[in-house]
């Protein structure tokens, strides 16, 4: 097969390196890719939303299977478009991945289908005296939530009435998140432990990968602002197999069936963002794609052709029952620019890479967001590397240690890195 993935984030990175172990892959291509994607395949100068000229690209390179990486393009309809053209094509329509470009649409969803998750209220550009008065006579903390996509950043836990009037209002104003917060949605604040669960689906049949947990928050000991992700470790020990059954059979089962019966079938990666609460796990996002960072630490597990299985998935005809898995884990450290997720500065030299010796070590150094320049590899965003360390069965401990090690080893002016990614796992 020639494949394509599209996107340039640490994602994808990890997408074309599993891709690569598959013995169906003809030729890789990626657009428009990163410094560490050039290493595998061939780095194609195509922004993500612009659709036109990746369809140019897929007649042209006779692409049997396109896999898109970001929620822009799946937003704007890419899917649609390409499957109106006869083209295969891993991901959901532009109406199924509502589940993620809208939260209020996602939220009515969940309560229409019985799926658990959050109390929570919607409000539009123009409520803003029911807002304020709602926020009057809530309970605290809370959470505020930008309905359009943010960049995984449009989410706020609140503290105080004072504070969640003057976000809320700041987010409806499109002072905060643009217009992706005009529409807000307060929710109830989940007590428990986070986790996420991809289920593979082609819209009937689905697998899941090993459940995972990421690290949101900037700083240590979950302190500070949102980000995209600081790092994240699987499978996670907080998720048994009884409670993954569950969310099987709670959610994601009732997820598909939910949008079938509603004209919209639901095919590609839908991430479930879960709260394990006291009264059992609860929704608390959906993804319409592969989550950045959990995927550098659940493909690694997989113990199958990745290439084949999302194949089957575009062909409708995924036979898999149960995914293998390998009986091993998995680590990411993320290494940010220094400043991010606010201001930050990009164009720094990255050295120690070479130093880091993946096939005898067993670490992975994805590339987020980087660029490649006379044999040099630079910073060119917010989150720049994932190292990922894989380790045997359950011990969280030796791969942490690997990690860590190999970080110290990866330098760039304004490096910044969380210091306790993993610990969960310990607990």
């Amino acid at each position: 097969m020639n494949i394509l993935v599209i996107g340039n984030g640490g994602r994808e990175h990890a997408i074309c390196w599993k891709l690569k172990h598959s013995k169906e892959i003809t030729s890789l291509h990626i657009a428009p890719g990163n410094a560490g994607t050039a290493a595998l395949g061939t780095n194609v100068p195509i922004k993500p939303t612009d659709i036109e000229g990746l369809l140019r690209y897929v007649r042209k390179q006779e692409i049997d299977l396109t896999i898109v990486g970001p929620e822009a393009p799946l937003a704007e309809g890419i899917v649609d478009t390409f499957r109106a053209e006869g083209l295969r094509i891993f991901g959901p329509t532009r109406a199924a991945a509502q589940l993620e470009t809208s939260k209020a649409f996602a939220k009515d969803f969940m309560k229409r289908h019985r799926i658990p998750t959050a109390a929570y209220e919607v409000f539009h550009t123009g409520d803003e005296e029911r807002l304020a008065e709602f926020l009057r006579k809530a309970s605290y903390p809370l959470v505020l939530k930008a309905d359009g996509l943010a960049a995984g950043k449009g989410v706020l836990i609140i503290d105080s009435e004072k504070d969640a009037v003057r976000s809320g209002l700041a987010m409806m104003r499109g002072e905060s998140f643009g217009t992706a917060g005009a529409t807000l949605v307060v929710e109830e604040f989940l007590r428990g432990i986070e986790a996420s669960v991809f289920a593979l689906t082609d819209g009937t049949r689905f697998v899941t990968l090993a459940p995972a947990q990421d690290h949101k928050r900037i700083l240590d000991n979950d302190l500070g602002k949102n980000t995209g992700g600081m790092g994240a470790f699987a499978p996670t020990p907080h998720m048994p197999t009884e409670t993954l059954a569950e969310v099987k059979i709670r959610i994601i089962k009732p997820v598909l069936d939910g949008m079938r019966s509603d004209g919209i079938p639901y095919t590609g990666v839908l991430y479930v963002g879960l709260m394990l609460t006291e009264d059992g796990p609860k929704v608390l996002e959906f993804n319409c794609r592969f989550g950045d960072p959990e995927t550098q630490v659940v493909l690694p597990l997989i113990d199958y052709d990745l290439a084949v299985l999302l194949r089957d998935i575009a062909d409708g005809t995924l036979q898999l029952s149960r995914l293998p898995l390998h009986d091993a884990n998995a680590v990411c450290v993320v290494l940010a620019s220094s400043g991010y997720p606010d201001e930050y500065k990009t164009g720094k030299v990255i050295s120690g890479l070479d130093s880091i010796d993946e096939a005898r070590e067993g670490v992975l150094v994805f590339h987020a967001e980087t660029r490649a320049e006379s044999g040099r590899v630079f910073t060119a965003g917010g989150r720049v590397l994932g190292v990922t360390a894989l380790g045997e069965d359950r011990d969280f401990a030796a791969s942490i240690r690997l990690a860590y090690n190999a970080v110290s080893r990866i330098r760039f002016d304004g490096a910044y890195y969380r210091t306790d990614i993993g610990r969960k796992a310990l607990d």
